[in-house]
């Protein structure tokens, strides 16, 4: 019985990324669990930026165990998660030498061109660069998400021509892409054929100011009463 205790081997336990993190995020023995967290990002199509940054901030303390092709995997993941600042936040941590590398300089314009709304330019650079964006699945779906909310904040009515271009589809591809959006997203779309249909988008705050609240009706009763004292 004895005997058994003494070649009994204890019980290894399993933490998930988010505990490792939350545990100790400067341990580098976690550095190659947030590697393959990275690629498992990619493979199912899920996303945490608080991972890849952790991750990041490790790769700062130790520069020589750097994987660029990772680098550049949280850089595109970073970019389909536009509108948000994730690309610049993940950029921040990433040494300037590695920012040189001729990859990474694609990602840089590539965020440029979305941030500033250059869309058709976008996909121009894209198209040249798809050994570095088709490496990770959903990138277009996910720019053109991101496209639409761009096209969202501007337009009620987005003639068809403008909305091929911000998307990069055309012909019966956006025939397709169009019912689709119309049965399931409250897109309406005018009567007319081609270039000169129009698509009338879901109304919100940013394309119909009138929807949008007023913040002065929303200042509750007290912060009011304290103003008056100072205005006396």
């Amino acid at each position: 019985m004895s005997r058994e205790r003494e070649t009994r081997k204890p019980q290894q336990v399993s933490y998930t990324v988010e505990q490792l993190i939350a545990v100790n995020p400067y341990n580098p023995d976690i550095l190659p669990d947030l590697e393959n967290y990275v690629n498992e990002q990619v493979s199912s199509q899920t996303y945490s930026l608080d991972a890849n940054l952790c991750l990041l901030r490790l790769y700062q303390f130790e520069p020589e165990r750097m994987s660029t092709q990772i680098v550049a995997r949280i850089l595109v993941k970073a970019l389909m998660a536009m509108p948000a600042p994730d690309f610049s936040l993940c950029l921040f941590l990433i040494p300037e030498r590695v920012q040189m590398e001729e990859q990474f300089k694609t990602l840089i314009v590539l965020s440029h061109y979305l941030e500033t709304g250059r869309l058709r330019q976008f996909w121009d650079e894209a198209a040249k660069s798809r050994h570095i964006v088709e490496s990770v699945p959903g990138f277009e779906q996910a720019i053109q998400s991101y496209a639409i909310h761009v096209l969202s904040l501007t337009y009620q009515k987005v003639p068809r021509p403008v909305l091929a271009e911000a998307i990069n589809i055309e012909g019966l591809s956006l025939d397709k892409f169009l019912e689709h959006q119309e049965a399931n997203c409250g897109w309406i779309l005018e009567k007319g054929h081609g270039r000169g249909q129009l698509i009338i988008l879901p109304h919100s705050e940013f394309n119909h100011p009138e929807l949008k609240k007023n913040t002065a009706d929303n200042i509750p009763l007290e912060h009011i009463t304290r103003i008056f004292p100072i205005l006396g």
